[in-house]
């Protein structure tokens, strides 16, 4: 037994450790039990739509040297998805190194390189799966606290996402963020 949890541990310690990534650079503004507002800055992503699948590999596939510089680059965090023009894309962040000048083109074109515009996001955070179901209880979840505080949503909600895929379950940080305006309500 005291093996076991010996091993038990050493897993939970080595996955807590992956998370050594670069994330993006934010402020928390104002904060609650429930939710954050989070000032977040402009910063450099690709992207690529995810509904003719493999999006995640695509863009794993451009970190990994799959570019026009065959420059490899090492993983951010979060990994997002959301709703553009009735499509779902994901984007991975580039490290903060990187700017619209010395970004590795990408060698795929379903892979576009953008700046997300800084702004103002609400951010609910959650442990377990990614699943649609977490998402989509987390999401009704921010919908009401936000309008009960009369904050108003700018965005299609935003799936964050913090580790990587053999993280237990109960380790795991997930997110829903909506750009919002704080300024109006």
């Amino acid at each position: 037994m005291k093996k076991i949890l010996v091993i038990l541990i050493s897993i939970i310690t080595l996955s807590s450790q992956t998370m050594a990534y670069e994330e993006a650079n934010y402020e928390i503004i104002n904060e609650n039990n429930n939710y954050e507002i989070r000032k977040y800055f402009d910063r450099l992503v690709i992207e690529t739509n995810t509904t003719q699948g493999n999006g995640f590999r695509k863009l794993f596939n451009y970190i990994s040297g799959n570019n026009e510089q065959k420059k490899e680059i090492k993983m951010t965090v979060p990994v997002t998805q959301e709703i553009k023009n009735g499509n779902m894309t994901m984007q991975f962040y580039l490290p903060s190194k990187f700017n619209k000048d010395n970004a590795p083109k990408p060698s795929n074109s379903d892979i576009k390189i953008l700046t997300i515009e800084g702004g103002y996001y609400a951010v609910i955070k959650y442990s377990g799966r990614s699943s649609d179901n977490n998402f989509l209880k987390n999401k009704e979840i921010l919908e009401e606290e936000l309008k009960k505080d009369k904050i108003v949503i700018l965005s299609p909600p935003i799936r964050a996402s913090y580790n990587s895929p053999f993280t237990l379950p109960m380790l795991k940080r997930n997110e829903i963020m909506f750009r919002v305006d704080i300024n109006k309500g």
